[in-house]
């Protein structure tokens, strides 16, 4: 069975998000961010895995829900960091962030056989889920973050590397207001939701 592993910030005023402010402060950003990651955890709690890690830069808070183990994210690029959350498995392996709170457990229950990775492209030319059969941290070390050929250069190390690809289906993450009204209306029950109608109510007084 897979591990799956969640990649986040401690959800901070000015830390996290900072792309939604404004339209909203950044102590709602914060919210919307929370809000995003608790979703996102509560996905993973209920989708089959043999272990369910979170790899957080910052603290663990009441958002996160027993079963995870919590472990600090490296120093270094986001390059890095990724790498360093595979070299801690021994097994399968599925990475996700905390920008994509409309994700499913269906999403995330992946099987290898037959492929070596999985790959989820976001609609910002990034990924929003890495899945490796044998975690390897050369295969991301190296390769460009946070810009938009991300996914395709990613994408590209996989391939180049002999591994059969799976895709996963393209998701949008939350980046920006208008990512977060989007995505709102894909996950309408969702604490991210409800935390954005929330915010919208109060920007719009």
């Amino acid at each position: 069975m897979t591990t799956l592993l969640v990649i986040a910030k401690e959800p901070l005023p000015g830390r996290v998000k900072t792309r939604l402010t404004p339209p909203f402060t950044p102590r709602e950003a914060a919210a919307l961010a929370e809000a995003a990651l608790s979703d996102t955890l509560r996905v993973v709690a209920a989708t089959p895995a043999s272990r369910r890690v979170l790899v957080l830069d910052g603290a663990p808070g009441p958002w996160l829900p027993s079963g995870f183990d919590v472990v600090p994210q490296c120093a270094g690029g986001l390059d890095e960091r990724l790498a360093d959350a595979f070299a801690r498995c021994d097994g399968p392996a599925l990475l996700i962030g905390m920008d994509t709170p409309q994700v499913t457990p269906e999403l995330l229950t992946v099987d290898f056989d037959g492929c070596d990775a999985y790959f989820g492209p976001a609609r910002d030319g990034g990924f929003w889920a890495l899945g490796l059969a044998e975690p390897d941290p050369a295969l991301l070390r190296g390769v460009p973050m946070s810009t938009p050929s991300t996914g395709a250069a990613q994408r590209a190390r996989l391939v180049g590397a002999g591994l059969r690809v799976r895709d996963l289906p393209c998701l949008r993450d939350v980046d920006t207001a208008a990512d977060a009204t989007a995505v709102a209306a894909l996950a309408p029950y969702s604490r991210f939701a409800d935390r954005l109608a929330g915010c919208a109510a109060a920007v719009s007084r």
